[in-house]
């Protein structure tokens, strides 16, 4: 029940946040401006159509990651809710939650222009939604592992992302291969572990373990 509390009360704060849709613009724009740098190559551009998509995917997972925890410790949230007795894991994994929903179902819905800007298939396209409806977790994950670790420090958001960037890796070649029955398996299993670890890691990052 507390962890459903949370879930709403941070999406509540995503809804009200004036960088809301900041991430799905990012990750358009990026898709938009691929074209140009890669030339009118169609074929080209349909090869490596889903690594343009990943990637605008991963930098729109990390650019709200500097409010993911820093305010809440600025302002107490985080010290009123330990003194309540609700564990930082559930905070971490609630904040988890509210983060994926808050960038990947916009990044989904805004996927059909992204695909059209890039010169993507239907087949394609619809295999990708598939990957990035079973990687985005994943970045979600390590985005509030990083944010953890950052929260406080100045310059938080360019170390999360140095933090972010190598560990993403398998995700995003898993989630570029998704073409195969393969592929999709891992991307799943490195959903799965980066999720059932986010929380424990946040929650120890938190508590300045």
């Amino acid at each position: 029940m507390m962890f459903v509390m949370l879930v709403g009360r941070d999406l509540r704060l995503i809804a009200r946040s004036p960088a809301l849709w900041m991430p799905v613009m990012f990750f358009v724009l990026v898709a938009a401006l691929f074209p140009f740098a890669v030339g009118p190559d169609a074929r080209l551009l349909g090869r490596i159509a889903p690594g343009i998509i990943w990637v605008a995917a991963l930098l729109a997972a990390l650019l709200p990651v500097e409010t993911l925890f820093a305010p809440d410790l600025e302002d107490g949230t985080i010290d009123q809710l330990a003194s309540r007795g609700i564990a930082m894991e559930v905070v971490a994994a609630a904040r988890l939650t509210a983060h994926w929903l808050g960038f990947t179902v916009p990044l989904l819905l805004a996927l059909p222009v992204a695909a059209v800007l890039v010169g993507m298939d239907g087949a394609t396209g619809w295999r990708l939604a598939q990957a990035l409806l079973l990687g985005t977790p994943a970045l979600a994950a390590l985005a509030v592992i990083a944010a953890a670790l950052t929260a406080g420090l100045r310059g938080g958001g360019a170390l999360a992302g140095l933090i972010i960037l190598p560990l993403a890796l398998p995700v995003l070649i898993f989630g570029v291969g998704a073409a195969t029955p393969g592929a999709l398996k891992l991307l799943a299993a490195s959903s799965l572990v980066a999720v059932a670890i986010a929380p424990f890691a946040a929650a120890a990052a938190l508590r300045g373990e």
